[in-house]
């Protein structure tokens, strides 16, 4: 039988289920719970009248406690008041943030140094026992997530100081400019500055750039920028939660956005609000579109997932990224598009984590994660 006769048979029984024709116990009788009522429109958007979903079997106990713990079901408080002056979206969501970094020093001793390089402010951030001898000829550059326009002190923080820690390495902070003060591409001159300086000091080949979230998109744009300003590639790059792409509050199905069924599916999956099918009815907060307003969001400075011949000339590159994470089908595809170019590309999942996940670095599945990083980049980069 063929492929495709074993799929259309397997749709037919899924739409019998669906419609509750053969939804009987083994004994005939009904079930209790007949099953949620499920349509497929003629745009090909799924309906679900009821969707119950619990959390994920293969999420460790304390990763389970400490979702139910959080307040899930809560709207982000930063989008309480979307209209707020900067200066109050960036406390109320650097807050939260710094208390975590601050939790983060006593469980990963690290000293952290504020610096400029290039005329660029960074922190850098060194384990206490100093770095690891097989890295003193490596260095990490870290590009925190915020949406362009915050994370410069706590994201960056829950980002590099486990890192530095666990893996022995020094680690590079940047403070690159964002919106609304600052626009395209702004922070991508920044990274660059800071890389030119450092390969005074490093081989390009021992140097390795990684980012969560927003900082994911800007390690791929800082890669395609390093191509157009005749750079050498670094040695490896990682992009988390999130994709080679710049749209990450656009509207899914824009080229240039990151899209994909997370987008739709995820929020809801963490308690937030989900995303709106009728793209009328979304309203986004300026700070969140400032930094790329007006911006050719399918350009390869912006997204070069959507470049082959960008993607092909990236150095390897690590796609983390939980279930949950409303950036996981852009990190899928990323995965996906670089792996068609030829890049040593390595993704992993973490099923029933939400969007950079590994910031509460109490759980297991972060503990996972920072070995997964570091292993990474110690295989990847040259000593």
């Amino acid at each position: 039988m063929s492929n495709c006769k074993v799929a259309l048979l397997g749709a037919a029984f899924g739409m019998l289920m669906t419609d509750g024709s053969f939804a009987q116990q083994t004994d005939g009788k009904p079930a209790a719970n007949p099953p949620v009522a499920v349509r497929v429109d003629e745009r090909g958007t799924v309906h679900i009248s009821e969707l119950e979903v619990p959390v994920s079997s293969y999420m460790s106990e304390a990763a389970k406690k400490s979702f139910i713990e959080s307040g899930s079901g809560n709207a982000n408080p930063i989008w309480s008041d979307v209209n707020a002056p900067i200066e109050k979206l960036r406390q109320m969501s650097e807050g939260p943030a710094k208390m975590g970094a601050d939790f983060a020093r006593k469980e990963f001793p690290v000293d952290i140094e504020a610096r400029e390089i290039a005329g660029v402010p960074v922190s850098i951030i060194t384990p206490k026992n100093g770095v690891a001898p097989r890295n003193k000829n490596r260095v990490l550059i870290e590009l925190h997530g915020g949406g362009f326009f915050t994370g410069a002190e706590g994201q960056a923080m829950l980002d590099s100081i486990p890192i530095a820690a666990v893996g022995g390495y020094k680690v590079i902070a940047v403070n690159y400019r964002q919106g609304p003060e600052n626009r395209f591409p702004a922070a991508t001159r920044d990274v660059a500055a800071v890389y030119k300086e450092l390969l005074k000091s490093y081989s390009a080949s021992s140097i390795g750039i990684y980012g969560c979230s927003t900082g994911g998109s800007l390690t791929a744009m800082s890669a395609a920028w390093f191509q157009k300003e005749k750079l050498p590639r670094p040695g490896a790059i990682g992009i988390f939660s999130g994709g080679a792409y710049a749209g990450f509050e656009n509207l899914p199905d824009s080229p240039g956005a990151w899209g994909g069924d997370s987008r739709y599916v995820a929020p809801g999956l963490v308690g937030e609000p989900l995303w709106p099918i009728d793209p009328k009815k979304v309203s986004l907060p300026a700070a969140t579109e400032a930094y790329l307003k007006g911006v050719d969001l399918t350009g390869p400075l912006a997204s070069p997932a959507l470049h082959a011949d960008v993607l092909a000339k990236f150095p390897p590159t690590l796609i983390i990224s939980g279930t949950r994470s409303f950036g996981m089908s852009a990190a899928v595809q990323t995965h996906r598009e670089l792996t068609k170019a030829g890049v040593d590309a390595d993704l992993h999942l973490w099923d029933g984590q939400g969007h950079c996940f590994y910031y509460d670095f109490s759980l297991p599945e972060s503990q996972e994660a920072f070995a997964v990083i570091t292993k990474f980049f110690n295989q990847k980069l040259k000593p």
